[in-house]
């Protein structure tokens, strides 16, 4: 939710800015304005330093966001803030006065940015040939939607990438599977994962790019909904999963005998079942899925049904965003036990992470009931990490907070929940979490120039 100031406080303020410009704010010391954003140049996850000087003691100043996708899509953020006696803003130490957001927040101005059109989710596709481009900018006074007679105090321009120089993207059409494969510079061998999105299909590959540029050996693989593969996902064909994990261990830079999984919402769904049947698999991270099958699985000689949906619980909000939450809470009852994933016979290591907001998903729940499953049966391969606040698209840090977004089989956009910042406070530890959790269980990196 957007924080602005009162009629009063705005009224204060331009009186004192009114009196800054005629009295103290001259042509000479405007021009002594700067503007930092360091680095410049970063991936996309790392954090950036924003700081502003030769401003008037106590000045009054937005800083605005902006960026605009591949699909022409704009996307902008704004904070004010008051200059300090020095006449700077250093916006890890200085705490906002309203706009997108209020409090010292370092990466509030990424993390807040809004797609100008409702219901947008801010999505790299181009991994490895451009980056993002966000322009901040430094108004005088309050700026709530720059126009063209508002010129900025300063600009600055940072590159945000998803993959690092040197990570090498190649397209996979082998068999049956279809996806991208992402490899650090150099020799290798490294260690291999697979990366699982969800119900939007297609390939989403942004992950998979970031992934590759810490020293792992990334397929970002679809599994329907592109290509030649089902445009519907009527069955999970595990069969598919071993032939991209075999395909995968093939690569003479992708160090086995064992690959990680990382998996959102129905990718950590499959992921879960990869772990559980696969014997390639041994480290899996789980993001906000169900761990009982909402759509039947096969696997050679293993048929699981799937719990149908119980659509007649989709809940409408007032804003017409649709919630799916209760469609799955009946999954837990005991007569769904021969959907539910044997999470107890998975060789490898399973890491559960959860939004306490989730609105698709009560996914702590369905974490919960699979590491009591595993334990019932003196296994300790799972573990849990779960987020107050964080909604269902957990996500490397950077990325900005999604809470509703369409999806194929949906004629509404669908909630993801979620608050601001404890959703942006998962997303950085998790991510290093996860990070730490493949590091430990399939080995330390060997011969890569990142």
């Amino acid at each position: 939710m957007d924080l602005s100031f009162s009629s009063c406080q705005l009224a204060e303020q331009a009186f004192i800015l009114e009196k800054f410009g005629t009295e103290r704010y001259s042509q000479e010391l405007a021009a002594m304005v700067q503007l930092s954003v360091t680095p410049e140049v970063s991936l996309a996850d790392s954090p950036v330093k924003i700081c502003a000087s030769g401003l008037a003691p106590a000045q009054l100043v937005t800083l605005h966001a902006s960026l605009t996708d591949e699909r022409g899509v704009k996307y902008t953020a704004r904070a004010f803030y008051r200059a300090n006696q020095n006449g700077e803003v250093d916006v890890a130490e200085a705490s906002a006065l309203g706009g997108n957001y209020t409090g010292v927040w370092s990466m509030g101005l990424f993390y807040t940015l809004k797609a100008e059109k409702m219901f947008h989710r801010l999505l790299k596709r181009d991994v490895t040939g451009s980056p993002f481009y966000v322009q901040i900018s430094l108004f005088n006074s309050t700026v709530i939607v720059p126009l063209p007679t508002h010129e900025p105090l300063a600009t600055s321009t940072v590159e945000r990438w998803y993959a690092a120089p040197g990570v090498e993207r190649i397209p996979i059409k082998s068999g049956r599977v279809r996806g991208a494969l992402f490899l650090p510079p150099g020799s290798g061998p490294f260690p291999g994962l697979i990366d699982l999105f969800g119900g939007a299909g297609g390939l989403i590959e942004f992950r998979a790019g970031l992934l590759a540029s810490k020293g792992f050996a990334v397929l970002a693989l679809a599994f329907f909904a592109y290509d030649d593969l089902p445009q519907t996902l009527e069955v999970i064909d595990l069969e598919y999963f071993e032939e991209a994990c075999r395909l995968l261990l093939k690569n003479p830079k992708v160090r086995g005998p064992g690959l990680g999984i990382i998996g959102l919402s129905k990718g950590a769904e499959i992921a879960l079942a990869m772990s559980t049947f696969l014997k390639e698999v041994v480290a899996s991270v789980c993001i906000n899925g169900p761990t009982i099958l909402s759509t039947p699985l096969h696997f050679h000689d293993v048929s699981i049904p799937g719990a149908s949906y119980s659509s007649e619980k989709i809940r409408i909000n007032e804003m017409g965003l649709a919630s799916v939450y209760y469609c799955l809470e009946h999954f837990l009852d005991k007569k769904y036990e021969v959907s539910t994933i044997p999470v107890e016979k998975a060789q490898g290591h399973v890491l559960f992470v959860v939004g306490e907001a989730d609105q698709s998903f009560n996914s702590r729940v369905f974490a919960e009931a699979a590491l009591a499953r595993a334990k019932k049966h003196g296994k300790n391969h799972c573990s849990l990490l779960f987020y107050p606040g964080a909604g269902h698209l957990i996500e490397p840090p950077g990325s900005p907070v999604c809470f509703a977004y369409p999806l194929r089989f949906s004629p509404l956009p669908i909630q993801w929940g979620g608050e601001v910042k404890p959703h942006a406070k998962a997303q950085e530890h998790s991510w290093n979490e996860i990070l730490n959790f493949f590091k430990f269980h399939l080995g330390p990196f060997q011969n890569s120039s990142l």
